[in-house]
């Protein structure tokens, strides 16, 4: 018998961690976009320095909901108040499941009134989709998938592109493609600027520390768009930024990008899993790193885990509330960003140049090699949190990773990370056979860059009230 959706495979598995933790799904790869364009280390160094293009195009789901219920089945959903949230804003979606633990996070562009896009990976576009199919409401839904990660030449498109334009310098590119200057777009409010001619959508935003404007337009514009922003930021430095630095720019920035979706358990969600493809996100995915527990619901994080506590605003009904009001304000682990010991990394890449047994390889600049990472953290030989995304900075020339750690665990203390798996490795196609090591690691500030941390709005990546 074919395995037609999520609940299937988790039943065909045995065990959920098991299976996940055995993905062959190989590398989380962000399609289309190439690798470098110069080198990822200056490409790196241009968001902090000069100006950056950012080509978000292809590697998120795109879902449009529109209708009388749109922003009725978004507030069910979220742990977001929607009071004040009208069109030309946006805001960090977040969705938790009946349990109060993290499905996915998205940006919810309000775009007219009745219709909004969300933007983001799978799982939380997923959640919303079911709910839209399923809970009665009145809205019609349209679901534009991520590009495929191997597109094997055929050709890709979408319908929409999606650029940012960051960095120190961000500004005056900027008003160079609009002839003038910008009208003060506030943080996460939406506005239109103009390029060769068009008029273009833009949201205020940030992905690297550094503020500037997301904007987007029809496919079939994409390319003479790019030429233009492209040919408008010479003057200031302005780079186009490559895949493999594009994925590091949260480490500094502090936004956990791929929680592991909170989906797997609970009579609740049943219904969910059974709507689930046993091709979707959820079903393929892979865990990876040195934490390992038999049960999945060990490796679920809450809202207040992984920084998204002001975001949960209990002036509405929304799933999970429940189990959301029972812990508010109790004691729990929060997101901090870790320095990794240079010394540590050296010898763990060292050992690559040996014969004999060595070490898990750190992939540069991305060090992860699974959907979602969960490596262990100790300190005096107990359990005191993991470290969920990795990768190096060379603008801060070290290595990074986000985490959530015990409250107990302050800013300067400092921690062991276990890199590798276990006994070998798993069966990941992304794990070669390796023996684990010990990185020691500096608890810090989240967002680590300076700008970060001075110029985001309260509340956004800081876990600030």
């Amino acid at each position: 018998m074919s395995q037609q959706s999520l609940e299937s495979v988790l039943k065909a598995a045995g065990n959920t961690v098991d299976h996940l933790r055995n993905s062959q799904i190989g590398a989380y790869i962000y399609p289309v976009v190439a690798p470098e364009f110069s080198n990822w280390r200056d490409e790196q160094g241009a968001w902090r320095n000069a100006a950056v293009l950012f080509d978000q195009t292809h590697h998120m789901v795109d879902l449009f909901v529109e209708g009388p219920d749109a922003l009725k089945l978004i507030s069910d959903l979220a742990i977001n108040s929607m009071k004040g949230f009208v069109p030309n804003k946006a805001k960090q979606f977040v969705a938790c499941s009946y349990s109060g633990h993290v499905i996915g996070d998205a940006i919810l562009f309000y775009l007219a009134e009745q219709s909004f896009v969300i933007v983001g990976r799978a799982p939380s576009c997923n959640w919303v989709q079911f709910h839209a199919q399923t809970g009665g409401y009145n809205v019609k839904t349209r679901y534009d998938d991520r590009s495929p990660s191997r597109p094997n030449g055929h050709a890709v498109t979408r319908q929409f592109y999606r650029f940012q334009i960051q960095g120190p310098k961000a500004k005056h590119v900027i008003e160079k493609l609009n002839g003038g200057a910008v009208a003060d777009i506030k943080f996460f409010n939406m506005d239109v600027i103009k390029i060769k001619g068009k008029e273009v959508r833009a949201l205020r935003h940030g992905m690297a520390g550094e503020p500037g404007l997301e904007i987007w337009g029809p496919y079939a514009e994409r390319e003479e768009i790019r030429d233009a922003i492209l040919e408008a930021g010479k003057e200031f430095g302005l780079v186009p930024v490559g895949s493999r630095a594009y994925a590091t720019n949260t480490l500094e920035s502090g936004w956990v990008p791929s929680p592991l979706p909170a989906v797997y358990t609970d009579e609740r969600m049943k219904s969910y899993r059974e709507w689930l493809p046993a091709n979707s996100y959820e079903a393929a995915g892979a865990i990876g790193g040195s934490f390992v527990s038999a049960n999945i619901e060990d490796y679920y994080l809450t809202p207040y885990e992984i920084g998204y506590g002001p975001f949960v605003k209990f002036d509405h009904d929304f799933i999970g509330r429940e189990a959301l009001e029972a812990i508010a304000g109790k004691p729990g682990r929060r997101k901090v960003t870790l320095a990794w010991n240079g010394e540590d990394v050296a010898k763990i890449q060292n050992s690559m140049l040996q014969k004999g047994e060595h070490f898990k390889y750190i992939e540069m600049p991305l060090a992860n090699y699974a959907n979602s990472n969960y490596d262990q953290l100790t300190a005096n030989g107990k359990t005191v949190g993991v470290s969920l995304f990795a990768g190096y900075s060379y603008n801060e020339r070290s290595f990074l990773s986000l985490a959530t750690v015990d409250e107990d665990v302050q800013i300067g203390n400092e921690v062991v990370l276990h890199w590798g798996e276990p006994n070998g490795g798993s069966h990941k196609t992304t794990v070669e056979k390796h023996k684990q090591a010990t990185i020691r690691a500096i608890v810090s500030p989240v967002p680590y860059a300076v700008t970060a941390r001075e110029a985001y709005a309260v509340g956004w990546r800081t876990g600030q009230k």
